[in-house]
């Protein structure tokens, strides 16, 4: 029994048939949504053939061993940073053998935000191979942690069907 909302299982169900018809593959870096993108497109019969990994990297270690974000992004910029978002796609995408890939990082609360980072901020970037790459600063407010996540990933699935554009 799937736990996703209709609109997010039909983006994800479009990204695989289309994904896979094109036989391109994706990887996801995922921060605040802890594995809820990759879940998200894993839910569709046909996955595999477009899913080739996801990365967890819920803390500044992991987003450094996992996918080569720098220690010095992190410390000029912090986690929830556009810096660290594009460092992270860029990760996934080189450390996969994926075509395509979508990070994210923010503050999903309900606590752990401030004024110049506040609950409800979200950095996404999306990359291909081919060169095109995405970012959104995303506000979403805060509209409750689940609601952050959740919208997280509406516009993560989002993006790499805009990153997949040719």
């Amino acid at each position: 029994m799937t736990h996703f909302p209709d609109d997010i299982l039909d983006l994800a169900r479009r990204i695989v048939t289309d994904f896979a018809q094109r036989g391109l593959r994706v990887a996801t870096a995922e921060s605040c949504t802890g594995g809820l993108i990759a879940g998200a497109l894993t839910e569709i019969s046909g996955s595999s053939a477009v899913v080739d990994r996801g990365f967890v990297t819920y803390s500044n270690m992991a987003k450094m061993e996992m996918l080569g974000v720098h220690d010095r992004t992190l410390a000029d910029f912090g986690a929830v940073s556009k810096e660290t978002a594009l460092q992270m796609a860029d990760g996934a995408l080189y450390r996969s053998n994926a075509d395509l890939s979508v990070a994210v990082t923010g503050v999903a609360g309900p606590g752990g935000g401030s004024a110049a980072k506040p609950v409800g901020l979200v950095h996404l970037a999306a990359k291909s191979l081919s060169g095109r790459l995405v970012h959104r600063e995303m506000r979403y407010g805060d509209i409750g942690r689940e609601g952050v996540r959740l919208a997280t990933v509406r516009t993560a699935l989002d993006m790499l069907i805009e990153v997949a554009q040719t």
